[in-house]
């Protein structure tokens, strides 16, 4: 049976239904097909496709989000490759369609997260189990949205996420709509994953810079380095997983957002 879809880039594809060699491209999208159940039907997923780290062995390694082995996944001849328009390049993603069907997600926010879900879900033949994972999350941001008034959490925040340059989480992220749902306000204002040096950043008199675990692996030495140029500043260290992977993962979340915003007030 064959079945079309509209990826979230706008682009039509029809796919041999329910497909049953499946190659995932982005971590977080692996983890959510993996919770969705579709052990036996991937086939292939990046070296940084590390959750659930016990399916991670047994799997073919395609390359890196930006870097694919594009041989290697002609090999495998999947019959569905997921991926994302900020994950992934475009030149490989381009090459690839030409010869497999190509579903790519576009997402900058928690709603969009939640359509995703929906979609991969319909993709995959695995809707109910989508569903539930999507009311999980509906509810818990819900909450912690509610929380994050209730308790008159209002923190200016700067979220790093690289250094030498250091790069900032800026607007029209999903990070950035993470941040605004539990009461965090972005003192950035340009777009994406801008530049910034320590001095512009401690211009913006902010309450709490966030250090993120990834991309870049802060740790606890690098919170001495940034404090000294910005005394005034809280400084913590934070699972980036949380605030940035759009899959399942946001079950887990919604527990660790329950728990961080008891730290803001």
């Amino acid at each position: 049976m064959h079945k079309s879809f509209t990826d979230q880039m706008g682009r039509e594809m029809t796919i041999s239904f329910p497909p049953k060699r499946i190659i995932s491209l982005v971590p977080s999208q692996t983890e959510l097909l993996f919770d969705l159940g579709l052990d036996q039907e991937i086939i292939g997923l990046t070296k940084f496709c590390i959750h659930p780290i016990e399916k991670f062995a047994g799997r073919t390694k395609v390359g890196g989000t930006k870097k694919l082995n594009i041989d290697l996944i002609k090999d495998l001849k999947p019959d569905l490759i997921i991926g994302n328009k900020e994950e992934n390049t475009q030149s490989d993603i381009e090459e690839l369609s030409g010869f497999f069907p190509v579903w790519m997600s576009d997402i900058f926010t928690l709603d969009d997260a939640i359509k995703t879900i929906s979609q991969i879900g319909a993709l995959v033949d695995r809707e109910p189990e989508a569903s539930y994972l999507n009311h999980l999350i509906s509810a818990g941001f819900n909450d912690l949205k509610t929380l994050a008034v209730q308790n008159k959490i209002d923190k200016k925040i700067a979220y790093l996420i690289w250094r030498k340059p250091y790069m900032v989480a800026g607007k029209n992220t999903f990070i950035d709509d993470i941040l605004l749902l539990n009461g965090m306000t972005n003192v950035v204002q340009q777009d994406r994953y801008p530049q910034i040096t320590l001095d512009e950043l401690q211009s913006l008199n902010c309450e709490l810079i966030l250090l993120s675990s990834e991309p870049y692996p802060f740790d606890s030495k690098h919170i001495e380095e940034i404090q000294s140029a910005i005394p005034g500043a809280k400084i913590m260290l934070v699972d980036g997983e949380m605030f940035s992977w759009y899959g399942s993962r946001l079950v887990k979340a919604v527990q660790y957002f329950f728990e961080f915003q008891k730290k803001l007030y």
